[in-house]
């Protein structure tokens, strides 16, 4: 009587690693290796930087989105290697393609198409993100004339 295989085993592949998946970030899934270049908004759609391909082609013509330092339309050509910078709102995004794709992926899976280069996002406690103003306490409610007058006075208006 044989013993059944090791959990993590796949009966069509050898090493216990499923068709399809990776075992570690470092190792690009076998499918990526078929296209040698891609569109960047259909990359950036792919590897999850923005939720619809609307919103990747939007950035690029908006001139949001730079492939190695010089602005990207929507139909610019990337290959493995190349720098891309996204701006997300206030969020900065960097990747480094490790692998392209043009079919959107599992989250799990975007570790291995792109490196991610971006700095760290600010903290919470930073000036840069505080209120205009101040920060107020939740249900003080709105300011009353006197505070409007000092919340002025702070932000140089009189």
């Amino acid at each position: 009587m044989t013993s059944p295989p090791p959990s993590d085993a796949s009966p069509d592949m050898p090493g216990g690693v499923p068709a399809g998946t990776t075992a570690d970030a470092d190792v690009v899934p076998v499918a990526a290796s078929t296209v040698d270049r891609c569109r960047i908004d259909k990359f950036l759609w792919a590897v999850r930087v923005f939720k619809t391909r609307t919103a990747a082609t939007t950035a690029c013509t908006s001139g949001r989105v730079p492939v190695n330092d010089e602005p990207a339309k929507p139909a610019t050509k990337i290959v493995v290697g190349d720098l891309i910078e996204a701006r997300r709102g206030d969020q900065l995004i960097v990747y480094r393609a490790r692998a392209l794709v043009e079919k959107r992926v599992g989250a799990k899976l975007v570790p291995g198409y792109v490196e991610d280069l971006s700095p760290p996002k600010p903290k919470r406690s930073d000036p840069v993100l505080a209120p205009p103003g101040g920060a107020r306490n939740r249900g003080d409610g709105r300011p009353t004339k006197k505070e409007r007058r000092e919340i002025d006075r702070l932000r140089g208006r009189r």
